[in-house]
């Protein structure tokens, strides 16, 4: 992905992001994923988080699969967005979430990252010593917090770069592919999956923008919001 479309999308919120899927990909759920919480908000308070997938996969320790060799934290790459899953069995449709309770990243995790230039993490999960991410204003999205780490006495890491599925309700679950665009702000975090028409999508969301700003001109000015909504709409 060009790092030309990365600043592009740098200018939009995730919900923009979300607008323009839902109309030109007809994802229902604009690549929406529920129940983060993003807890260490980034400085760059006028831009959106965005980069590329660098997807790391925990599973329980009677997992099949040996834990990996490569330690991942060492080899994010520059520019990404650290993305944390767990295996299906430890994913739950409803809060807390996941059936982990001890954390899967933590302080010392997200000084590398943001050494190696990696731009946020997202982890589905516990993250740990939240005073630590915000010191270093690295952005951390997370399902929820926990004191205890991991440390291989839980879950281990069995897959670097692999595909994360990721449970978003009861029957359903998202996948997330290496690669694929994270975008992420305080409304939260989105995915622009690999099979999405990249111009088309980036040819919808300034005009979508642009018709949502006047529309709310219109209101503002006492009309009627779906009669503002459908008039500017209209053309897209």
């Amino acid at each position: 992905m060009s790092n030309s479309i990365q600043q592009t999308l740098k200018q939009y919120t995730p919900c923009d992001i979300s607008d323009a899927l839902q109309a030109t990909a007809k994802l229902a759920n604009g690549g929406y994923f529920p129940n983060l919480t993003y807890y260490t908000p980034s400085s760059s308070a006028n831009e959106s988080i965005v980069g590329p997938a660098y997807t790391v996969l925990f599973a329980p320790l009677d997992d099949p699969r040996p834990a990996t060799k490569l330690n991942y934290i060492d080899h994010i790459p520059k520019g990404s967005v650290l993305v944390i899953g767990l295996t299906p069995e430890l994913q739950l449709s409803n809060a807390p979430y996941v059936t982990v309770n001890n954390a899967l990243y933590g302080g010392l995790m997200s000084t590398r990252a943001q050494y190696l230039g990696c731009v946020a993490s997202v982890v589905f999960g516990r993250i740990r010593d939240l005073n630590e991410h915000r010191q270093l204003q690295h952005p951390v999205f997370a399902l929820g917090l926990g004191s205890a780490a991991a440390n291989g006495k839980t879950v281990k890491c069995v897959g670097v770069e692999v595909d994360l599925s990721i449970l978003v309700s009861e029957g359903v679950s998202e996948v997330i592919k290496p690669g694929e665009l994270i975008i992420g702000d305080e409304n939260g975090v989105v995915r622009i999956p690999h099979t999405v028409d990249m111009d088309k999508l980036l040819d919808y969301i300034p005009r979508r923008v642009e018709a949502d700003q006047r529309a709310s001109e219109d209101i503002k000015a006492g009309e009627e919001a779906g009669v503002s909504q459908k008039k500017h709409r209209a053309n897209l």
